[in-house]
């Protein structure tokens, strides 16, 4: 009688099959990689607080002071483990989506390879995960852009932001930060595909994280301001 009663109640719920599929163990592995990746990241944030970043410390395995040392370093070493280990993952398993570690863990090989120089080897495994269901749209939307611009073409979606120092007209030396959008196919209706993608802030909105005041630049556009031959903002 229990067990009918268990039985009735998981077809309630609708889970019971979900839950029976996950491979717990492999969910695990992928979580412990992806507090790293993201870990690392949100040490590095400046607004990030230093109680936060006592914990992040624990969780990544050094001191503090070392983070705050040689963070650009050892991020460099989190994320050439981190790709060794997904790939060992990839090989094994294919794309390890939402049936098979459930959520969150169904994004860490996303970005893992998206914070690697192994993008064009992947991107077609990611996107086939977009289409099945197995990893929300908007992740398979970030690769994609991010694969453009590392082709230097225009994104899509308008997820990337570069900054970079550039010569100030004024002084003449390049002692002048610039941060921007990169220039955005068909930039007009950007919105309405970020929309689509599952995206729950305009490219206005998304910029404006990053203290980035959003201008539909072209690359023309980019590189007089490099030179200091145009004003950023216009």
């Amino acid at each position: 009688m229990k067990r009918t009663l268990l039985i009735i109640a998981c077809l309630i719920a609708g889970n019971c099959f979900a839950q029976s599929k996950i491979n717990l163990q492999l969910k695990a592995q992928l979580d412990t990689i992806l507090q790293t990746d993201q870990g690392i990241r949100e040490f590095m944030d400046t607004s990030t607080n230093e109680k936060r970043k006592d914990t992040l410390a624990m969780v990544l395995g050094y001191p503090k002071d070392t983070l705050k040392n040689q963070q650009w370093n050892i991020m460099g070493k989190i994320d050439g483990a981190n790709v060794a280990k997904v790939e060992r993952i990839i090989a094994q398993y294919g794309y390890p989506g939402k049936t098979m570690v459930g959520e969150p863990e169904n994004t860490t090989v996303f970005f893992v390879i998206q914070h690697s120089n192994k993008i064009e080897k992947y991107y077609s495994l990611i996107a086939e995960a977009g289409k099945k269901g197995e990893l929300p749209f908007k992740y398979v939307a970030m690769m994609l852009d991010r694969k453009l611009s590392n082709e230097n073409k225009e994104q899509i979606y308008g997820t990337q932001m570069y900054f970079q120092n550039v010569i100030n007209p004024k002084t003449g030396k390049k002692d002048l930060q610039f941060g921007y959008v990169r220039p955005i196919k068909d930039a007009a209706n950007v919105n309405k595909r970020r929309k689509e993608a599952g995206f729950d802030t305009t490219v206005e909105e998304n910029a404006r994280r990053f203290d980035i005041v959003y201008k539909p630049y072209t690359f023309e556009q980019i590189e007089k301001i490099k030179k200091g031959e145009l004003a950023i903002g216009n």
